[in-house]
Order: C-alpha cells, then structure tokens, then sequence
C-alpha cells in the first residue's frame, strides 16, 4: 500500500482533537460512521468494531447464540482465507468443513460447497477473495432452498458487486476490514453488517464484554433486568466475550475516507485491468472473472509446477525492489498451517490442487489508487521477462 492516508484525513483528525471535552473512546463519530458505512454498503445496520478478525469472530459467536439445533455444527470454510475465520468457528466450537477454490475467483468452488452440505451444515462462511466476486447463482439459489445461514467475509472486497448488488448485502451477517493495506483504513478496525435487528443488537452486545445494556434496546434490557434481579442493572453480561469496541479517532477517519471510497475503488480496477490485459497468460493464471470485482492487489498465479523456478521468480522480484506475499489471502492452503493438526486429523490434501497450486506458485502484488499506469507496465514487462 501507499499513500492511503491524506492530508484531508490527518485535517480531519486535527480538527475533531481541537474540540472542547473531546471524547476518544467509543461515541458518537462512532456511531455516525456505522451509519455512514450502511448507507454507502446498502445495509440497515452496522457495527465498528477494532479490526476484521473480531468481525469475524463476533458474527460467528452470533450464530452460536441464535443456534438452535445443536446437531447443526458443521461450517464450511474456504482453503484460502485469513486465519481468523478459521479460528473464529473453531473457537466457538464448530466443525469447519473445507473446500477448493475456483481458480477464476480464487473464493470457494460452488460444485464443492454444494457437494458437502449435510444434515449438520448451519451456514458456509465464504470469503469474496482479494476483491473478487465468490458468488454464484447457483450457489445463493442452493443455500437459499437449503436454508442454509450464508456469511459474508468481504474484508478484502469492498465495493465489489454481484449483479450490481454489492458483496456483503446477501449474507445474515457480512464482515468488512478497514486495515491499513485494504480498501479504504481506520488504521486497523472492521464492520459487522446486517438487515437483521436482532443480529445487530447481539453483535453490540458481543462487541462490548456481554453487557445487556450495550443493545441499546429498552423493552429488552427492562426484560434483563427483573429475570437478573439480583445483578446490578448496568452490568449484566449475557455472554462469554471480550472488548472488540474501535474509537472515535478511528471513526473519523473512516468517515473521511468514505468520502473517496467509490472514486479510489474505480482506479483500482482500471489498474488490475491494465494488470491482466498485459500479463503474460502462457506463465501466469490470467482467466479471472474481473465483472464488477473491484481488487486491492495484483494476484500473480504461476502456472508452472516447479519449486527452483518460483525461487528464480522470488529472486527476480526481489531485486527489482517489487514487494509481494507469497500464497495470495492468508499465505495460502489454511490446511497445511500447523494450528489446524488438533482439530483436523485427516485430510487428502490431492483434494484441494487448485489452493495448493496458490499455496506453492501464487503472489500478490499491491494495488493502490495512485499507482501510475506506467509502474503497471514496467512491472508487468518484468514479469513477463522471467524465465518460467
């Protein structure tokens, strides 16, 4: 990432720190920022929390809370993600059930998904993968006659669309991240997103130790309040959770920075078109579904199966002072980090190529708004000039 703070947004900060009595800790900015973030995503609720993975962890202690059929433990998960939806099903006791990805979307394949829901599925936890759209309509028209319960992790694809409706309006719950090298930045920070009240409701209560009266809802605390009667009536803690709560520092910027969200979304999608359209396809996977995605970083997919040719690739990069992560979200096959051996015990890892091709021979390169068409192309010329 660079540049993705602005003279405007430190302005901005300045300004709300020059304010008499000025609060810092969670308020109104707050609160104007989740309504703000709805309006622009297109969703009746929102809630700012301090990063995407407590996102991620809080819509899944939700689905914990509001699960009634407790033979329902069963999640599936993409192979390619970041680690905290993983560790967010397993941490509230659920079973994660993996899949490959589609290499034209790099999010989970919808023939796999399909196939391994069962009576024991409660939801599929898809990630819309460094931007790109994940959806099928297959795959929301299947979860929809199956009543399956669909969460969003949209940390890395923001402004992205499915059919003109952008990623994180179809699921109950939809995560975002407003990390430093994302779509747009609180520093760290991340938002939960729903149509449902009751969702809303729990995931404030979640993000603020258990407390009741975090709901902000009357008829619900007075109901808290008489069946606890012997508990002090501002601290009543329903459930097992921590403190997730951002600031009204980070709020203010991420109001500034919506202002430029939609213009910053359109440079970086002109610019991975200028990406993909030079890149050579004989070396590199270039077959991506790029209709309404909208990508923060270059993926740059190696077609070849050899280990000293993706050293040589590492070193040429290296050299031509060109940033990048090997494995593309989250370092790659999520199955072959060593925090999974307790809680998957087997697994045919033949079953999972397409991640696995990613895992070993797959990169991403950064992509920001301000990255000139000529840097594209100088990079581009490097790539193409490596020996594959």
């Amino acid at each position: 990432m660079n540049n993705n703070f602005t003279n405007k947004d430190i302005s901005a900060v300045k300004k709300f720190l020059k304010n008499k009595d000025t609060i810092l800790t969670q308020s109104t900015k707050v609160e104007e920022f989740e309504k703000k973030w709805s309006r622009w995503l297109g969703v009746k609720y929102s809630t700012f929390v301090n990063s995407g993975s407590s996102a991620n962890f809080i819509s899944i202690s939700i689905l914990k809370a509001i699960n009634k059929n407790k033979k329902k433990n069963e999640i599936i998960v993409p192979t390619l993600t970041w680690v905290s939806d993983i560790n967010s099903v397993i941490m509230n006791g659920f079973k994660p059930v993996f899949v490959d990805v589609d290499p034209t979307t790099l999010s989970m394949s919808t023939d796999e998904v399909i196939k391994k829901i069962n009576k024991k599925t409660l939801a599929v936890f898809i990630t819309h993968a460094q931007g790109f759209n994940g959806f099928t309509d297959k795959l929301l028209q299947e979860l929809k006659k199956r009543k399956i319960i669909l969460i969003e992790d949209v940390c890395e694809s923001h402004g992205a669309k499915h059919k003109k409706r952008k990623l994180g309006t179809f699921g109950l719950i939809s995560n975002f991240s407003f990390y430093y090298a994302h779509h747009m930045t609180t520093i760290e920070g991340g938002m939960i997103c729903t149509n449902d009240k009751k969702i809303y409701e729990l995931s404030k209560i979640f993000r603020s130790h258990g407390m009741v009266r975090e709901a902000k809802n009357n008829q619900f605390e007075k109901k808290m309040i008489k069946k606890y009667n012997k508990l002090s009536p501002q601290f009543i803690f329903l459930y097992p959770t921590l403190n997730f709560r951002n600031n009204e520092i980070g709020a203010v910027l991420g109001i500034n920075q919506l202002k430029s969200l939609n213009r910053n979304n359109l440079a970086r999608s002109k610019n991975f078109k200028i990406f993909l359209q030079n890149l050579n396809n004989k070396k590199y996977w270039t077959n991506f579904k790029v209709n309404e995605s909208c990508n923060y970083a270059f993926p740059v997919i190696l077609k070849t199966k050899n280990i000293k040719k993706r050293d040589h690739f590492e070193k040429i990069l290296t050299k031509n002072q060109i940033e990048f992560r090997r494995g593309n979200a989250g370092g790659g096959n999520q199955l072959r980090q060593p925090y999974l051996k307790k809680f998957i015990k087997t697994n045919n890892l033949n079953k999972f190529r397409n991640v696995d091709q990613v895992h070993f021979f797959g990169y991403y390169i950064g992509n920001y708004p301000s990255l000139k068409k000529n840097k594209i192309l100088q990079i581009t010329k490097i790539l193409n000039n490596i020996s594959l």
